[in-house]
């Protein structure tokens, strides 16, 4: 990367950055390029270089914390959504440390961002988000342990909300448990004892 596009993207994280931060006092509805302008430290004619909308910001901001959170795993693990029909199911089971531990770190490294990201998740387009990992990586495993596709759905809610409503608890006792006590409690929460 050359030194204006390095120029480019840095500016380019700053308002996503700028945008996150916002999403954490207001409504996106009440976010104005000025605000965002202000928190990032650019001027208009800087956003306007970037982006036509503010839309077109929350886009590239949803796009920015998927690949932050991706960032936190292997290659081994990014490339699952390729090779799915040809890994060993025990590589498919999600509730072990190889994926459990970089999520976690992702999320304790950034727990102010995952609680925007949980509030606003409708506004950043998350449910999108999640719909093509449903699409591209759930339902195929599911497909391969033989999940009846009407039940489908309830497990992979069941499975997010409890990962979910576990991993907000642990952020309100500001992540006094390590990574490997979480992993544990997680892992006996979903198989049991």
């Amino acid at each position: 990367m050359n030194k204006s596009e390095s120029k480019y993207f840095n500016t380019a994280v700053k308002m996503d950055l700028a945008l996150i931060s916002l999403l954490k006092e207001k409504s996106f509805d009440y976010i104005t390029v000025s605000d965002i302008c202000k928190a990032a430290g650019v001027n208009r004619s800087t956003f306007y270089l970037h982006y036509e909308t503010i839309g077109d910001l929350l886009d590239e901001t949803t796009r920015y914390l998927l690949n932050d959170f991706l960032s936190y795993f292997s290659s081994e693990v990014k490339a699952l959504p390729v090779d799915i029909s040809e890994r060993n199911l025990d590589d498919l089971v999600f509730i072990r440390d190889r994926y459990l531990k970089p999520y976690l770190k992702y999320i304790r490294d950034n727990r102010e961002v995952f609680v925007t990201v949980v509030a606003h998740c409708k506004t950043l387009n998350f449910e999108s988000v999640n719909k093509q990992f449903y699409e591209k990586i759930y339902n195929p495993i599911m497909d391969r342990f033989g999940y009846p596709e009407s039940d489908r759905r309830y497990v992979m809610s069941y499975y997010l909300n409890g990962i979910t409503a576990l991993v907000t608890e642990w952020i309100k006792g500001g992540c006094e448990k390590t990574i490997e006590e979480m992993c544990k409690i997680i892992t006996v929460c979903i198989y049991g004892v």
